[in-house]
């Protein structure tokens, strides 16, 4: 078994309701993402003796992670806060993208797992989110 990785990065927002320091408040981050595949090397054709082609596993995190999420606000949809405050950058044709769930860095990288595993069909084993150069959450199966 063979584990591939490729490494992004994109700008986003956020803000966490409810917290009890600075975080409440609402910035942003430049986050790296790396996301770790894993399987057998394609025995013949154009992509033999890979996992899974880097150009291919770019598309798809473009496609499915980045394109959403790069200079968007992210937000929890469960709280009215957050919600009021994408509502407003939403009237003023901004970009947000909602998720039923608290955006900690611990959730947004359990989010992008499933995400890239449910709706891509990637055989993703690891997805390792930096919040800041020193802080990383990294969720596999």
């Amino acid at each position: 078994m063979f584990k591939t990785a490729k490494q992004f990065t994109f700008d986003m927002a956020h803000m966490l309701d409810g917290h009890d320091g600075k975080c409440q408040n609402l910035h942003g981050h430049t986050y790296i993402l790396q996301v770790e595949v894993s399987g057998c090397l394609h025995e013949e054709g154009a992509k033999k003796g890979m996992v899974m082609d880097f150009a291919d596993l770019k598309d798809i995190v473009k496609q499915h992670i980045l394109d959403k999420m790069d200079h968007a606000f992210i937000y929890d949809t469960t709280s009215a806060r957050e919600s009021q405050v994408a509502d407003l950058l939403n009237q003023l044709n901004s970009k947000t993208y909602g998720i039923a769930t608290r955006t900690t860095a611990e959730e947004m990288t359990r989010h992008i797992f499933n995400t890239l595993k449910i709706e891509a069909n990637l055989p993703v084993s690891l997805v390792r989110l930096w919040e800041t150069p020193s802080s990383y959450c990294e969720y596999a199966e």
